[in-house]
């Protein structure tokens, strides 16, 4: 489903990360024609697109153009980065940057879907050949010399235009109707990708593409699905890319959704509806490897209440009764918070399954201290700070994918049938929540151990988002 474009005041916010992050500003003089003469490899660029080079410990091509190349995605950056050399204006970089993001989150939507048979040989439903054909995109425009003066704020402008697009942030607005029901879902970019890491690919964010504009059947009628991806960056969530992807549909009164839902990657072997979400980052390094510890920071320019733990108003009775899958499915009330509220951070986690007390700081949440865990927390936290309680909101951790069996390979049956199995368990169970409303607060969990609560929470350190 198409978006109606508006201007990018909403991602404003991502300009200051996007200038931090390595850019080359340079002489306006006319350059050669071809490709390589339009481009200087020794210009800065970032963690994640040194990883283009990256290949299997065993050897081989690198991994990310080449399942870039194994989807068919490699003609779509051929030609981006051979109009960007014939770019000669401002003007015309911006509406390049623009439809090149649009048009590759949009191919690799279509092609999740079935609708791009033309394209590759890799599984359609694969993820991580949008994220690696992003990256080079993104580091062409890093190290494009134009014809004109550019400038590191302009640059950065363009970088964020092609980023947006490319993650659907640009197409997420849902038609008109009163017949309608509405659903906004996001998912996540691969991670733990340094090492023989780097052909891992998230479930969540190969859900978001198999979700994104479809239409799912509900006893009260149809409902359409809205999906966005989000960066595995802890700068990109201080900029406000969480809040400014909910914000946008929450403030639009016509086509606002009834149901929202962050999706991640969690534990081995099972789904999880997160109970609590919680307001502490853990420290774990991120795809620039880069780590943040300490409270979430607020997200400048929206409204948003000054609160430890976010509960979820997901119906998860409905999603625990649905149809059974491959997965088992759970509701993990665990939470965790630090033993002197004076000084969060310090001492170990004290981890429970009642619910938190007024006064104690949040040490994790049920689903961790990382990205995930943050994504629940900030987009239930603009929910409930724009008064909108009567939308259901909340978080699902997916089973972990894994990895091929052959450690040289990059993809093979399994591995295929696991992302398919656990993406089509992920609409089943949010056709099951769009069968019952905002869920009542949940009472402690029978026979749930502060110490069994530990160690679930322990137990996601390394595969949860």
């Amino acid at each position: 489903m198409r978006s109606m474009k508006t201007p990018g005041r909403r991602w404003g916010a991502l300009l200051p990360l996007l200038i931090a992050l390595p850019v080359l500003a340079v002489p306006g003089v006319a350059q050669a024609e071809g490709a390589r003469a339009c481009f200087d490899d020794s210009a800065a660029i970032t963690v994640e697109e040194k990883r283009l080079t990256a290949t299997m410990p065993s050897g081989g091509p690198a991994v990310g153009p080449e399942l870039v190349r194994l989807a068919g995605f490699d003609k779509l950056v051929a030609e981006f980065t051979t109009r960007l050399c014939s770019t000669k204006t401002a003007l015309r970089a911006e509406k390049l940057a623009e439809t090149a993001g649009d048009g590759l989150w949009r191919t690799a939507v279509d092609r999740a879907q079935g609708r791009r048979p033309d394209l590759g040989s890799i599984d359609k439903a694969d993820d991580r050949p949008l994220y690696w054909a992003r990256l080079q995109m993104s580091k062409a425009l890093r190290q494009w010399t134009p014809r004109f003066p550019l400038s590191a704020p302009a640059r950065a402008g363009l970088l964020k235009t092609f980023d947006v697009g490319a993650r659907g942030l640009d197409d997420s607005r849902f038609p008109a109707g009163p017949k309608l029901r509405r659903v906004l879902v996001s998912g996540f970019d691969p991670f733990t990708l340094n090492g023989a890491g780097v052909r891992i690919g998230n479930p969540s964010g190969a859900a978001a593409l198999h979700l994104d504009g479809k239409v799912v059947q509900t006893p009260t009628g149809p409902a359409q699905v809205q999906a966005v991806s989000f960066p595995v960056v802890w700068s990109y969530f201080d900029a406000g890319i969480v809040e400014a992807a909910y914000g946008q549909a929450f403030k639009d009164r016509l086509r606002r959704p009834e149901l929202i839902m962050t999706i991640s990657q969690g534990r081995p072997g099972r789904f999880d509806i997160e109970r609590w979400a919680g307001a502490w980052r853990g420290g774990s390094p991120d795809n620039l490897d880069e780590a943040v510890r300490g409270q979430v920071p607020p997200a400048a320019g929206w409204p948003q209440p000054d609160v430890q733990f976010i509960e979820t108003t997901l119906p998860y009775e409905k999603m625990l009764a649905a149809p059974a899958g491959a997965y088992d499915v759970q509701y993990n009330q665990a939470f965790c918070v630090w033993p002197d509220s004076s000084k969060p951070g310090t001492g170990t986690a004290v981890c429970r399954t009642d619910a938190p007390k007024p006064g104690e700081i949040a040490a994790s949440g049920g689903g961790g201290n990382y990205l995930s865990n943050e994504s629940m927390y900030r987009s239930n936290r603009l929910r409930t700070g724009l008064g909108l309680t009567g939308i259901a909101g909340g978080h699902l951790h997916t089973p972990v994918l894994g990895t091929p069996t052959d450690p040289s390979a990059l993809t093979d049956a399994d591995f295929e049938a696991r992302r398919a199995a656990i993406s089509s368990q992920i609409v089943t169970l949010l056709t099951a929540a769009l069968g019952g409303s905002a869920s009542k607060p949940a009472t402690h969990a029978p026979g749930a151990s502060d110490a069994s609560a530990r160690a679930d929470v322990l137990a996601t350190l390394g595969t949860t988002l």
